[in-house]
């Protein structure tokens, strides 16, 4: 049964996100979210319409926000090698289990994984090309989410773009998450929380007018297929 989605439930949490999680069943999440972003996560569109041109200016660098297992930062970085193009890819996470699970999990050694926060990151100085998030918008508390935007948009390099992808919450992406996810729940997503919180995520995502209402006047927010939304902003200027 599809519950109210007429309101964002800003006061739902994950489980992941618990203290008290369960060690194995977040290693199983961490693991499997490599499967879930291959089908769903737009890291292909981001490298051909923002990544790719700046990289053949020059060496880039990139911000994986809120990184997780390290999936999609790990991609990004193959996918630069691969076409020949210098660059340096940081994975931030605030949550010390998940960068841990990545460090150890990355056969590559070429991401770079961090926990803290945009505000540590800017106070050291350091900027990027390129920062993008996946996921990540419906976690950050209501009142946090400007600030949160804005130190994105603060870690750019002069020519440099911040992306922001999520869910879009509908009752058509909570009914096909739930449908899609349903033969899969004692097999391939068995002992993780990708399920259950995944229909919490969408719960508690925005609407396309919700974020577009939220986010300051000079950000460009689009609705994406299927059932996503992104939220971007470019900063002025050219690399030297």
């Amino acid at each position: 049964m599809v519950p109210d989605l007429s309101v964002r439930a800003s006061e739902a949490r994950e489980l992941m996100d618990a203290p008290d999680a369960s060690a194995p069943m977040l290693d199983r999440t961490y693991e499997r979210f490599a499967l879930v972003n291959a089908v769903v996560s737009p890291w292909r569109g981001l490298y051909r319409r923002d990544i790719r041109p700046r990289a053949r200016r020059g060496p880039v660098r990139l911000l994986d926000i809120g990184a997780g297992g390290g999936d999609q930062a790990r991609a990004l970085a193959r996918r630069l090698h691969r076409d020949g193009f210098s660059a340096q890819v940081w994975a931030l996470d605030a949550d010390e289990r998940a960068v841990r699970w990545a460090q150890a999990h990355d056969a590559t050694g070429e991401v770079r994984y961090r926990t803290g926060s945009l505000q540590e990151l800017a106070e050291a100085g350091e900027f990027f090309d390129v920062v993008y998030s996946n996921h990540v918008l419906h976690h950050v508390a209501d009142a946090a989410l400007l600030p949160f935007l804005e130190e994105s948009r603060r870690l750019l390099a002069p020519g440099g773009v911040v992306v922001h992808h999520d869910i879009v919450r509908s009752r058509g992406a909570y009914a096909l998450f739930a449908a899609a996810t349903w033969p899969f729940r004692t097999t391939v997503l068995a002992g993780s929380y990708i399920r259950e919180d995944g229909l919490t995520s969408i719960r508690r995502s925005y609407t396309v007018a919700e974020l577009k209402a939220r986010v300051p006047a000079d950000w460009e927010v689009r609705a994406r297929m299927p059932a996503r939304v992104e939220a971007r902003a470019e900063a002025p200027g050219a690399r030297a």
